[in-house]
Order: C-alpha cells, then sequence, then structure tokens
C-alpha cells in the first residue's frame, strides 16, 4: 500500500470514530434487533417520510432483468447474456443506526441481482489480499503476479493493482471473448474509431468498463489459488454471520485452472448476468463491517488501513476509490450530504451507502438510481 496524505486524513476520521462508537452486531440466523426511531435518536415522521420516497420511486426497467440489461446496454456491440439472470423483487431496503434497525420495507431476505455493488465486494477481496502480503504493496505491476500474457504487452505492463481498483488502467485486450473496447463505449463516433484509439497513461482517465474488473477479479484469483466466493465466504460473510442464501456468479464459459483443479472466474458486475446475489439483509451486514472501520464484534477482519486506502478518492475521479463511490465534490456529490459518505452503486438502483458520522447504514433495492441523493438527503432530515 502507498500512503499518501488524504489517506492518513481518512485513517485518523476512521481511527477517530472507531474509539467512540460501540455497535450492535446481528447475529446468524436471528431476527436483527431493531430500535424505534425516538430510540434511535431519530424524528419518526421524517423517517417515515424517507422509506415513503424509496417505495414511491420504484427503478423504472422491467422487473425481467433479462429485458432490462438487453435494453439498458444495447448500444454496446456483440453484447448478449452470459451469465445467470433473476428476475427481481420490488423496492426493499434497511435503514441501520449503530448497527440496530430502524426502519425496513419491502421483502429485505430475498435474494436479487446486484450488478456492480458486487465491485465493492471484488475490492474488499483485494483488501484481504493485501492484508496478508499475497498482494505486497497496490501499486506493484500486476505483470509481476499474473505471468500468463494478461499484462505482457508494453502498455499493460504498466499497470498496476491501484488501476486496476480504481478503474483507470486502460487495460487493453479481451477477456472470455470480451472485447474492452466493446464495453461501454462511448455514444459517439465508430467501432472502427474507439477499439483502434490512442491508448492513455495508466492511472490518468477513469473508464467504467467490466472487461477490465473481471481482469481483476481474474488476477485475483490467481493471487488466491482459490474461487473467489470461497475466499468471500471463509474471511468475511460467514465471520460477519451472512445467510447462506447469497451467490456469485461468472460467465457461464469463465474457468481457469489452478493447481490442477478448475476454477469459475467470477465477474464484478452483472451487465453481462452473474455477479453476486444477494438479499438487502446480508448487503446491510457488509455495509456495517465497513461502518465499523473492519471489524465485527471485535474482531478485526479487514485492517483499517486498507478502508482508508479503498476510500481515497483517486487521482482522476474525485468521486471513486476502490469500487467504492465518494461523496465527495464532484460529478457524483449529494448536496446537503457531509463529503465522508460513501457507497456501493449497482444497475437498477441497488446502494449500500455508509454515512460514518451519523453512525448510518442505508440499504437501497429497486430505486429509481437518479434519486438515491435525494433519498439519503430525506434520511438525514430524520436526524
Amino acid at each position: 500500500m502507498k500512503p499518501t496524505l488524504s489517506f492518513f486524513f481518512v485513517f485518523f476520521c476512521f481511527s477517530t470514530l472507531l474509539a467512540q462508537t460501540d455497535y450492535y452486531y446481528p447475529e446468524r440466523g436471528v431476527d436483527w434487533e431493531t430500535r424505534s426511531p425516538r430510540e434511535a435518536g431519530l424524528k419518526a415522521t421524517a423517517l417515515q417520510e424517507a422509506v415513503n420516497y424509496a417505495e414511491t420511486h420504484e427503478y423504472s426497467g422491467p422487473r425481467d432483468l433479462r429485458r432490462a440489461i438487453l435494453k439498458g446496454f444495447e448500444y454496446e456491440p456483440y453484447h448478449e447474456i452470459l451469465g445467470p439472470v433473476k428476475k427481481r423483487g420490488g423496492p426493499a431496503g434497511m435503514i441501520i443506526k449503530d448497527g440496530y434497525l430502524i426502519a425496513s420495507w419491502g421483502d429485505i431476505q430475498r435474494v436479487d441481482m446486484t450488478f456492480s455493488v458486487t465491485k465493492s465486494f471484488l475490492s474488499t477481496v483485494a483488501g484481504l489480499a493485501a492484508d496478508r502480503n499475497l498482494i505486497r504493496n497496490t501499486s506493484d505491476p500486476v505483470h509481476e503476479y499474473i505471468w500468463d500474457g494478461t499484462f505482457r504487452s508494453e502498455h499493460n505492463q504498466k499497470i498496476n493493482w491501484s488501476h486496476l481498483l480504481q478503474q483507470n488502467s486502460d487495460w487493453s485486450g479481451d477477456l472470455w471473448g470480451l472485447k474492452d473496447w466493446a464495453d461501454r463505449p462511448p455514444r459517439e463516433g465508430g467501432i472502427d474509431d474507439w477499439k483502434n484509439r490512442k491508448l492513455v497513461e495508466p492511472g490518468t482517465v477513469m473508464e467504467y468498463n467490466d472487461v477490465r474488473v473481471n481482469v481483476l477479479a481474474y488476477s485475483l484469483t490467481h493471487v488466491w489459488r482459490q474461487p473467489l466466493p470461497t475466499v468471500l465466504k471463509t474471511h468475511l460473510m460467514d465471520p460477519i454471520g451472512a445467510s447462506s442464501t447469497w451467490r456469485w456468479f461468472g460467465y457461464d464459459h469463465a474457468w481457469t485452472t489452478i493447481d490442477g483443479y478448475k476454477m469459475q472466474s467470477v465477474t464484478g458486475g452483472g451487465h453481462s448476468g452473474a455477479g453476486i446475489f444477494i438479499s438487502a439483509e446480508d448487503m446491510a451486514r457488509f455495509g456495517l463491517l465497513f461502518l465499523s472501520g473492519g471489524s465485527w464484534n471485535g474482531e478485526q477482519l479487514i485492517s483499517e488501513e486498507w478502508i482508508s486506502e479503498a476510500l481515497t478518492p483517486s487521482t482522476p475521479n474525485p468521486n471513486y476509490g476502490y469500487m467504492w463511490w465518494l461523496n465527495q465534490q464532484g460529478n457524483r456529490h449529494w448536496e446537503g450530504v457531509p463529503e465522508n459518505v460513501f457507497y456501493a452503486a449497482g444497475f437498477g438502483g441497488n446502494f449500500i451507502v455508509v454515512a460514518p458520522d451519523q453512525d448510518l447504514v442505508m440499504v437501497l433495492r429497486w430505486l429509481e438510481p437518479s434519486e438515491v441523493g435525494n433519498f439519503v438527503r430525506e434520511v438525514f432530515k430524520a436526524l
């Protein structure tokens, strides 16, 4: 890891917060302990208005997510469904204060696709690797770890782990038959212009691109020498008491062989299918882990240093860290909401929002994506 001034500032803020906060951590298989809004120090009427807002601003896309995906990415050349897809439920969510459940709506135990919320889980698997020195430093070139040709070219040899985690690597190539240039291309210009463009220096331009995210997942699979769902389950989801219902899928044909074992390389999103399928309750546990600085009921599962690094704004995009969105000044800033709020976000309006100063976690399923900032402001009115 490469410390910066911003890194130390975020680390100081988290350390100070953790010294002052004692959270409730729900046990596996039991009902989440509740507190009334009044007991939690919130205004009940204002909080109910926030819940009503979430319930009445459902994602406008069809509940048949196969149709929603094909429509949402129809401008991509050669786009198709390559992994599992599941019809979604209706609006659902949870609001957690100090670890206690103070509001919920919809079916919070229903397992649904979560799309790019998966990316925040994926970056956390990288953090688990860094904590165990499987990745010595995020500034290390990835080709020092992955020597099979994935990072062979002159350009790709410059790419380090931070570049992949911040989505500013401009990795060039194809993975599982998908071309990097065919993933979310600019709407103007032809295919030939885009696929033959000049590559930019890694670390200088952020581009949201699932092929490159899946290159990160593939690389981490080889670093861990295990399927990433196994890593996540063993080191994180089981210790935080998550249910047995969540799944993490890859494309149907995305398999690699390590130590003689055939393993699926999972995806970091779902815009061609796959990704993490999970309930709102298990998402809330993951959010609570990050609210508490990586500690769960006294056990440090992921280091505070990693969380601080993951929440440090990248140079090309101040609203993005290691696959977490940051409420810093920039194009994704929510006015009236503290700048240290951070969140995971996925297609169709899936969110895990963490507000450290307020000891809040908000989980949203199938909220119209453009309305999330308004929802968070509604919650803050209840404080």
